[in-house]
């Protein structure tokens, strides 16, 4: 039966999922698609989550909090990202995406071999369902402007300062 648990982070508090073996949801708890992902999950794994603290998820919440305080770039856990091909290979290319670098959406899709299909890459960023660790807040317009955040743009601005990969603004 998937286990369910709320993280406190400096950016708000988040929302974890994992099945027996493998993380498969970790979203802010404020994500107006967090509820519908769950109710995906749910009907993909055939059973409810239950909100219970597992070895899994007390790991998940050691390497964020790491990851928070500037003590992680890499996360090492097990993942099970359920999807169509061409979102599984989006969100494994993310997971290609450096530490303290970004890519544009057309980096990915030429990366893909998929030349144009920019808007489709960004709708599979948006559909993952595991933030920071498979880390979508990475991708950014070919221009460098931010774009497209389930979790915020303030949200997304802030883990890019945390990474070195954008310098905080005065105001931001």
């Amino acid at each position: 039966m998937p286990s369910l648990s709320t993280i406190e982070t400096p950016l708000g508090p988040m929302v974890a999922g994992a099945t027996e073996h493998a993380l498969c949801l970790l979203e802010f708890a404020n994500r107006r698609a967090l509820s519908s992902e769950r109710a995906w999950l749910e009907a993909h794994y055939g059973e409810p989550f239950v909100e219970r603290e597992t070895s899994l998820l007390a790991e998940t919440v050691r390497q964020l909090h790491q990851y928070f305080g500037a003590n992680r770039r890499e996360f090492d856990l097990p993942l099970d990202t359920p999807g169509t091909p061409f979102q599984c290979s989006v969100w494994s290319a993310l997971l290609k995406i450096p530490f303290g670098q970004t890519c544009s959406y057309e980096d990915i899709a030429l990366a893909l071999g998929r030349a144009g299909a920019q808007r489709a890459v960004g709708r599979a960023n948006g559909a993952n369902r595991i933030a920071i660790v498979v880390p979508c807040h990475r991708v950014i317009e070919k221009d460098g402007s931010l774009r497209g955040y389930g979790g915020g743009l303030d949200r997304k601005r802030r883990l890019l300062e945390l990474e070195g990969a954008l310098q905080p603004t005065l105001f931001g």
